[in-house]
């Protein structure tokens, strides 16, 4: 009912929202969201970031040049906006480039197995320390400044130099997760 979903819509979904780990079916007591723990977000971090930093290759070769070069570009335009004060459409608007930039990044792979495993991860983590690793006035000219930090050297092609920046970020990304600080 709160769905708005037909019957048959729900026993499709549900064996396939087991099967990703979304969902546990308990005998007579229904459907319930799994714990996920610090555990869980370490390994879902190192999967992140075997995944993002092995995928910078093929960004770099399968990306059209003029994408990277659009990245840059909104991220100097969204950290001039931070100068000017408009914080929160900043924030806004860095999440969603975010995640779309990080799957991008993933899918120039050319892998429907690692995008689908990179997907269920991002959703499992998002449920556990979504929380904490929103974009915020707080976070952003950091997030804006690592985001930089690879897309550069990946617009270059300087393959190494972005990996190693995206490692940083996905480590500083994971520290946030952990704790609360911004």
């Amino acid at each position: 009912d709160m769905t708005g979903a037909t019957l048959g819509s729900i026993r499709i979904a549900i064996p396939r929202l087991e099967a990703e780990g979304l969902l546990q079916t308990l005998p007579k007591r229904g459907l319930m969201v799994p714990s996920l723990d610090v555990a869980f977000v370490r390994d879902a971090y190192q999967l992140r970031h075997m995944i993002e930093v092995g995928a910078i290759e093929y960004a770099a070769t399968s990306l059209q040049p003029g994408q990277i070069a659009a990245w840059i570009e909104r991220h100097e335009t969204l950290l001039d906006s931070l100068v000017q004060g408009h914080h929160r459409e900043v924030s806004d608007e860095l999440q969603t480039l975010d995640w779309a930039m990080h799957e991008s990044i993933v899918a120039a792979m050319g892998n429907k197995l690692i995008d689908n495993t990179y997907r269920v991860t991002l959703i499992k983590t998002r449920m556990v320390v979504q929380s904490r690793l929103q974009i915020t006035s707080d976070n952003a000219r950091r997030v804006l400044e690592e985001h930089l930090a690879f897309l550069r050297p990946l617009a270059n092609r300087d393959i190494d130099s972005a990996r190693a920046a995206l490692s940083r970020h996905i480590s500083n990304s994971l520290d946030l997760a952990l704790s609360a600080r911004n």
